[in-house]
């Protein structure tokens, strides 16, 4: 399937690894211009160079920013004001339960994935709308449709995210802009194997024995997801091919999510 990407400019946060990397590749195949954005300037320039030798007619740019911050948020949208579709990645949770949690860590996620989201799309949709044109995908994560005390935090900062992908791709179509997210579930990057080591820490007084956990033992397909399977989906949510497809959040989790 031509996807009709040649030529489209995206801007992926938190690009510089697992899933946002896989992302950056695939829409780099699919014909796209690409602006990596993520805080490690190092891994950046090793995945623009990466996708420069595999793909030398793509302008590939790199923009280090630590999207935690409301200056760098807004100068993301101010330097890169043409862009087609927005990826927003950058950000993760620590797990805990509400009393292993402090306000620190609270706040310092939510400021990078919560708020960062959000502040970032409302600089871009504000150009996107301008010109009537434009897709933002927003990459959350099961754990806000599939509560866990456990990992509190995620849980309710991501039901968050659904709820303002949701509520703003409701009415987006009025501007000429798409707004659609995805919820991945447990997907093998760097980010997965810390999460269930801490898991087995939690369960089993040592992080060694995360295979052992429920979590991982009951998965669909006996195996986490690939982060390159995520971005698949994002690179058709962002195409015209999805032209009639915003204000849904789509899950890709194998089905784990409604097994029990």
């Amino acid at each position: 399937m031509d996807l009709r990407l040649d030529n489209k400019w995206a801007l992926v946060t938190g690009a510089s690894k697992g899933i946002g990397r896989a992302v950056a590749e695939v829409l780099a195949e699919e014909g796209c211009h690409l602006v990596l954005a993520a805080r490690g300037a190092d891994a950046l320039e090793e995945l623009a160079a990466t996708l420069r030798g595999a793909h030398g007619n793509r302008a590939i740019h790199t923009h280090v920013c630590d999207l935690s911050r409301n200056a760098d948020q807004e100068a993301l949208a101010a330097v890169w004001p043409d862009i087609d579709i927005l990826v927003n990645n950058a950000g993760s949770n620590p797990p805990g339960t509400l009393a292993a949690v402090d306000d620190a860590a609270w706040r310092a996620s939510w400021d990078l994935k919560v708020f960062g989201f959000i502040n970032v799309t409302r600089a871009m949709y504000a150009h996107m709308a301008q010109r009537r044109r434009g897709v933002i995908i927003n990459i959350i994560g099961t754990a806000g449709e599939r509560l866990n005390v456990n990992y509190i935090l995620g849980s309710t900062g991501n039901a968050a995210l659904m709820a303002f992908t949701r509520t703003l791709g409701s009415a987006s179509a009025d501007d000429g802009v798409r707004v659609v997210g995805i919820n991945p579930g447990l997907t093998a990057t760097d980010r997965a194997t810390m999460l269930v080591r801490r898991w087995s820490e939690a369960t089993f007084g040592t992080p060694d024995r995360w295979a052992e956990l429920e979590q991982v033992r009951s998965l669909p397909f006996g195996r986490m997801g690939e982060a390159r399977e995520v971005a698949d989906l994002t690179a058709f949510l962002a195409s015209d091919r999805a032209a009639y497809i915003s204000g849904t959040v789509v899950t890709v989790d194998g089905g784990a999510a409604n097994r029990h």
